[in-house]
């Protein structure tokens, strides 16, 4: 982890809520691999929205428009799924239209500089632990990954200050504890927001950051596999490791295999696969 008190130019960049009662959204109601879809009325009035207008979909991951959101509802299966033979899965990259890993390029995982605002006020030092803590997880697991915390772009710290790939914003939302981006967002939507229920959760604060962290890398929640047997989401995934219900990216409360969230093995292969060793 490297902490940057300067930063001269821009930065080029391309391109977990984690909680017992995670956001909302229309689709985790009947996404447990029984269930048919819901219209897209009853998806789009169902589906969680958050305080600056977006919607959320499985639990911390944000859908900017109505449009967007129509695209992912229509990804969706039609009909109930059915999981796997064989016992196998993956921890799983987030895919775009055309099948392909959204991952960052070698130069950017390299560089993912971020501020924390200074809006946290006395929590800050907390969150700014909290993300260090977290991104150590990611970082000691892969040389190509370096989060970079700009700490003298605090002050402006939001999604339109281009001197940092990403922003850690408080919010008032109770839909979720955190919410994270994959690395093929709009540069509008690539913030970490942290809500109250992060002080209170119960869960490592550490565990939680790296969650997201994992989104930000790319990193789909594990349990979209069919062998969770819960709280599908969609199939726009694609496989870089054996199915793994202890991983990070794991709800507990979606069968996982842990109470608590950890950083697995399984999750440590995955990002080697992904960014190298």
């Amino acid at each position: 982890m490297k902490t940057l008190m300067r930063i001269g130019a821009a930065v080029a960049a391309t391109a977990l809520a984690m909680s017992t009662a995670p956001a909302v959204s229309a689709h985790e109601t009947w996404a447990d691999h029984s269930h048919q879809k819901p219209s897209w009325q009853q998806f789009e009035s169902e589906t969680f929205r958050d305080t600056d207008g977006q919607y959320i979909v499985d639990g911390d991951i944000p859908v900017p428009n109505t449009g967007s959101l129509f695209k992912f509802y229509d990804s969706l299966p039609s009909g109930p799924v059915a999981p796997e033979s064989g016992g196998t899965g993956d921890l799983i990259a987030n895919t775009d239209v055309y099948g392909n890993a959204t991952l960052w390029p070698a130069s950017q995982a390299k560089n993912l500089t971020y501020c924390v605002s200074n809006n946290f006020g006395s929590r800050k030092a907390t969150v700014v632990n909290a993300m260090q803590r977290g991104a150590a997880m990611w970082e000691n697991s892969s040389s190509g990954i370096d989060f970079r915390y700009v700490s003298s772009q605090d002050g402006n710290c939001n999604t339109r200050n281009n001197y940092v790939v990403f922003s850690v914003e408080p919010t008032s939302s109770t839909g979720y504890i955190a919410r994270a981006f994959f690395p093929n967002s709009p540069k509008s939507s690539r913030n970490v927001l942290v809500a109250d229920q992060f002080y209170s959760s119960g869960w490592q604060q550490e565990a939680i950051m790296a969650h997201e962290l994992g989104h930000t890398l790319g990193f789909r929640h594990e349990h979209t596999r069919p062998e969770a047997g819960t709280c599908f989401e969609d199939n726009n995934w694609t496989p870089l490791t054996p199915y793994d219900s202890v991983s990070i990216m794991h709800y507990p409360q979606c069968n996982g295999g842990s109470a608590n969230l950890s950083f697995s093995p399984y999750d440590r292969s995955g990002v080697q696969r992904a960014y190298g060793s």
